[in-house]
């Protein structure tokens, strides 16, 4: 599968995307707010979505339970609260990335350790640029690219609109969009030297799949990273992007690459993987993305946690 063409916007004139139309309209309008009032604006989506996300608000709940047992229920129930106002945020956070100018991405965003990718590219065999499902990985990925642009790893959307509108904003600052089982092309970019975008965090039953601890509890994991670094020589950097807690912006911190990595063993390089993204989620728990069922079963015939 080549890597993926964007396609023209016009295409979707029919009135069954003009509710979506709207919504993007919307979008764009909140993007000219100043900072402080569009957060007030997401935290308020996400607390409406809270109360009628009930599918996913029970999934998050039992992930937040499984991974932080030794919390208070009343404490779970404020990560909760506090992750479906992030997941508002997001939202906001799309329109950003996608339609402020650089400029103002570059104020809202603080990007420390540029120097480790920096330092990662210049060996010349390309870089896997690791990154977890956190609610500020869109923008993050497009302050990041303003810096140092990278070929973007994903699973399209389902709806046509959206995800051509997704890959439009996203061109802005990213080389091209590659196909998220599209190994081929992401070998061949990684050997031409530059940064591939890849998020392996979650639930994953396909072949290379292996069950390794996510906070203590068993997980379908893709063990494909060290295949891929091992495959390729590319060293993996690792980078996150935390909000700020007075509100200002954002804090993206690159992590020096992974030494001795991978090890040849695969087992335990995947539990790397995990306990890398483990120490992200752990200085903001409430900006990884709960309402995704990590831990579903990986066997048609095992128990399912997430079933009523």
């Amino acid at each position: 599968m080549p890597i993926q063409r964007h396609t023209p916007l016009y295409h979707f004139i029919a009135p069954r995307y003009w509710p979506i139309w709207l919504g993007i309209g919307i979008m764009r309008c909140i993007v000219l707010l100043p900072y402080r009032w569009q957060t007030v604006i997401g935290t308020a989506l996400g607390r409406l979505a809270c109360r009628l996300a009930r599918k996913r608000r029970r999934i998050a709940s039992i992930n937040l339970q499984l991974c932080f047992p030794s919390l208070s229920q009343a404490q779970q129930q404020q990560l909760l609260r506090q992750h479906f106002e992030a997941l508002g945020m997001l939202i906001i956070e799309m329109g950003i990335s996608w339609w402020a100018s650089p400029k103002r991405l570059n104020k809202l965003v603080r990007i420390e350790g540029l120097e480790n990718l920096h330092q990662a590219l210049a060996l010349g065999k390309g870089v896997i640029l690791l990154i977890a499902h956190f609610t500020t990985a869109e923008i993050g990925g497009q302050a990041l690219g303003l810096h140092v642009p990278f070929h973007f790893m994903h699973r399209r959307n389902e709806n046509p609109l959206i995800a051509a509108i997704m890959e439009h904003g996203r061109k802005k600052t990213d080389e091209e969009m590659i196909a998220h089982d599209d190994i081929r092309t992401m070998m061949r970019v990684l050997k031409q030297g530059y940064a591939v975008w890849y998020a392996p965090d979650q639930n994953y039953r396909h072949k290379g799949s292996l069950m390794t601890p996510f906070f203590g509890v068993p997980a379908p994991t893709n063990s494909a990273t060290a295949r891929l670094a091992s495959a390729s020589g590319a060293p993996v950097v690792s980078y996150y992007t935390h909000r700020l807690e007075d509100g200002s912006g954002y804090h993206l911190t690159i992590q020096p690459a992974l030494k001795h990595f991978p090890s040849g063993d695969i087992e335990a390089d995947t539990r790397r993987i995990n306990a890398v993204i483990e120490s992200q989620v752990r200085e903001q728990i409430a900006e990884y993305l709960w309402v995704h069922q990590r831990f579903k079963a990986r066997d048609p015939g095992e128990k399912d946690i997430y079933a009523r």
